[in-house]
């Protein structure tokens, strides 16, 4: 079937937006719909006869140039030659022309193609996808390396109510199991569904609104986070457990790997792929192989259990601590999200591959825990606080010999790796909120690399810091981990048993049904996860998610207002004669003075203040004249008597410009000047009131020191003023 099209059978809903969710840098550029066309072409029809002369004192497309210009000395500009023409009227930036020409940039910029490589070009967004034997250890990590600290999560619940309470490990891991399967069909019907990706966000806020759709993400955002921390933690158990030696190095052991992540993932997604494929695959290996040998074991002696060491009862063995242990051990279960979320990063047809690989991924994760949980239960394993349970089963099946460490290595490996999931979904994640407008549009940018850096700074972050408020430790952090990943997982799949009741088709009811099941498991997981959890730490998921919510409903509400402020309007019609003067009858003030968007609205008027006479001065004052529009210069004095020289200062020039004075007896220079170009808007807010400012500009950084910047200060101060352009004209300094 070609180009991933979907059969007849699972027809889909539009993705939100009424657009495919593409994972492309043309994400942040919109194209117009066909109103906004429309009212543009009826603006563009009044600026007949009013836009500039045609002819240009250089050719713009830099063809006419024999020998391209060589860069200034001061380094900000690219060479010319680092541009080539690629079709008239369109110009094409050789890699060279995005780097950094500082002298800084110049040294950093060998370092950054060293750690991360090469450019992408934009038309490698095609080719930057994952074959599915790379795909599996890229996104299956997290939901594989959680049965290193699922099962023995579950046991450390159950040795609660002693030795007696083992024995129910094993039917709560066939609950689980249940569990795992039905969220794993349910989400393959996702992604027949929705093949463009976007996983709990898309289906919740296209099937239940908006507020569910966040909070799907919100719920996500935080299991990501806390992914990174919890994998990171784990990874540094296990070596620690190989070498006991490093405990004391444990928070910065665990923070030197977030970082290794981070510039791994900085690379792309093919390059973070080839990275973390391996040790994923070895980590597979070392576990069939554990399996494998300690069956075999276990079957000699005819499957007999081993005694487990004597523990005392610390609680009663009740309800409570079996839902506990349940909720503990369906931490296991994260990661299935990665696959649905990740749809758009696999080779064509996405969702079948994405498909096949979720398959494939649930299988070994019931394979792995199952077998897992009934060798730690055949082995007489129990949980400690110096040694994992992994590392117990290890020292049992291989005594002596160089096994053990091998699997602690594999373990530690993957489990570190684990975190490259939530590296690779969390700024896919934030990628589609920030295109609804839920987050800041800068998640919708793609680096050199074609890697959302943005993205993967907002995890590694937050990550890294709660990794080392908690000090690394393993079972302090897993309390937090169930209760948002199975929010999403409850709101994906009720979504998507909404999406079967509204859109029908061939079997609807029988996916309908299966969706129903999957949400109805999740939504028990969820509510026993918030409550038995609640006073171990989940209270801070549950108080987080409607934080974010509301922060992206803040958020939206801002994009909303720009959007409705710069959003194209009609033509009021054309506008009459440009009338300056004193005569001149003020204006109805139509937005604040920044409703003009023909050239016949703009009525100017410019403003040169004035220090003193010099180079940097007259320059200003001879740009502004040739705008060939009124204007007027200012001088801030702190005296009359320093007014009075500056005035036959003026007139020795030639009093060229009309001058004001204003006397600061308070020598204050911003404040006072900032208050006057406010008056004068005030007076007339139909006028463009731009200012322009003499800007000394120095060769070193550290002469900025010797220099009060007034211009940066007045710029600063003028923000707020609307229909005020300040307009700076450099003067370099030549040493």
């Amino acid at each position: 079937m070609a180009g991933g099209e979907r059969p007849a059978a699972e027809a889909t809903a539009e993705p939100a937006g009424g657009a495919d969710v593409v994972l492309s840098p043309l994400a942040e550029f919109p194209p117009l719909s066909e109103e906004e066309l429309a009212l543009l072409r009826g603006i563009g029809a009044h600026w007949d006869g009013a836009a500039a002369p045609s002819g240009l004192p250089v050719d713009p497309t830099l063809g006419r140039y024999r020998h391209p210009p060589a860069p200034g000395r001061f380094g900000r500009l690219a060479p010319v030659r680092m541009f080539h023409p690629q079709r008239p009227g369109e110009l094409v930036a050789a890699p060279p022309a995005a780097e950094d020409a500082s002298r800084l940039g110049r040294w950093l910029t060998p370092v950054r193609r060293t750690v991360l490589g090469p450019p992408l070009s934009s038309a490698a967004v095609v080719y930057e996808r994952m074959r599915k034997l790379v795909a599996l250890p890229v996104l299956s990590s997290d939901l594989l390396s959680s049965v290193a600290y699922g099962p023995e999560a579950m046991f450390a619940v159950l040795v609660l109510g002693g030795t007696a309470a083992l024995g129910l490990s094993l039917p709560i891991a066939a609950a689980l199991i249940v569990l795992m399967i039905a969220i794993g069909v349910s989400y393959r019907q996702t992604i027949a569904a929705y093949p463009h990706g976007a996983g709990s966000y898309l289906v919740a806020s296209d099937n239940l609104g908006p507020r569910s759709g966040l909070a799907a993400a919100a719920g996500l955002m935080m299991d990501y986070i806390l992914t990174v921390s919890v994998s990171v933690a784990a990874a540094v158990h296990a070596l620690v457990s190989l070498l006991p030696g490093l405990a004391p190095l444990t928070v910065p052991i665990g923070v030197l790997v977030i970082l290794v992540l981070l510039g791994g993932n900085l690379r792309g997604v093919r390059s973070s792929g080839r990275l973390f494929a391996l040790p994923t695959y070895l980590f597979l290996l070392a576990l069939v192989a554990l399996l494998a040998v300690g069956l075999a074991q276990a079957g000699a002696r005819g499957f007999t259990p081993l005694p487990p060491p004597p523990v005392p009862a610390a609680e009663g063995v009740g309800l409570l601590l079996v839902l506990r242990a349940f909720s503990s051990g369906a931490v296991s279960m994260t990661g299935v999200e990665a696959v649905s979320n990740a749809v758009p990063v696999f080779r064509r047809p996405e969702w079948r591959n994405a498909r096949t690989t979720l398959t494939w991924m649930i299988a070994m994760l019931v394979v792995f825990f199952i077998g897992l949980v009934l060798l730690s239960h055949l082995n007489g394993i129990v949980p400690t606080a110096d040694e994992t349970m992994i590392s117990q089963l290890a020292r049992h099946v291989f005594p002596s010999g160089p096994w053990r460490g091998l699997i602690l290595a594999a373990t530690a490996l993957i489990l570190a790796l684990a975190a490259n999931t939530a590296f690779s979904d969390f700024p896919r994640l934030l990628f589609f909120v920030a295109r609804d407008g839920y987050a800041p549009r800068r998640f919708l940018h793609m680096g050199d690399r074609l890697a959302f850096g943005n993205g993967l700074m907002a995890i590694a972050v937050p990550a890294a810091v709660i990794f080392v408020v908690f000090g690394g430790q393993t079972q302090k952090l897993v309390p937090l981990y169930a209760v948002g990943v199975f929010l999403a997982f409850t709101l994906s799949q009720t979504g998507m048993a909404v999406h079967w009741w509204r859109h029908r088709g061939r079997h609807w009811r029988k996916k309908l049904g299966i969706n129903a099941f999957g949400a109805g498991l999740a939504g028990v997981v969820l509510l026993i996860a918030a409550v038995t959890k609640f006073g171990e730490g989940a209270w801070v998921v549950v108080l987080t998610v409607p934080l974010l919510m509301l922060l992206a409903s803040r958020i939206r509400a801002h994009y909303d207002v720009v959007r409705q402020e710069l959003a194209l309007r009609p033509p009021a019609g054309d506008a009459g004669p440009i009338t300056v003067g004193p005569a001149a009858a003020p204006a109805v003030d139509d937005g604040g003075g920044e409703a003009e968007e023909l050239p016949q609205q703009v009525r100017h008027l410019v403003v040169v203040p004035v220090a003193r006479l010099n180079l940097a001065s007259l320059r200003a004052l001879a740009y502004a004249a040739s705008l060939r529009q009124p204007i007027f210069a200012v001088h801030l004095s702190p005296e009359e008597a320093e007014a009075q020289r500056f005035r036959q200062q003026w007139q020795v020039w030639g009093d060229h410009v009309r001058l004001e004075t204003i006397v600061s007896p308070y020598r204050a220079i911003v404040a006072p000047l900032a208050q006057y170009l406010a008056a004068l808007h005030a007076a007339r807010p139909d006028l463009a009131l731009t200012v322009i400012l003499p800007e000394v500009i120095v060769r070193r950084r550290w002469h900025q020191l010797l220099h009060s910047r007034t211009e940066h200060r007045l710029r600063q101060a003028l923000r707020e003023l609307p229909g005020v352009v300040v307009t700076t004209v450099p003067v370099h300094l030549s040493r």
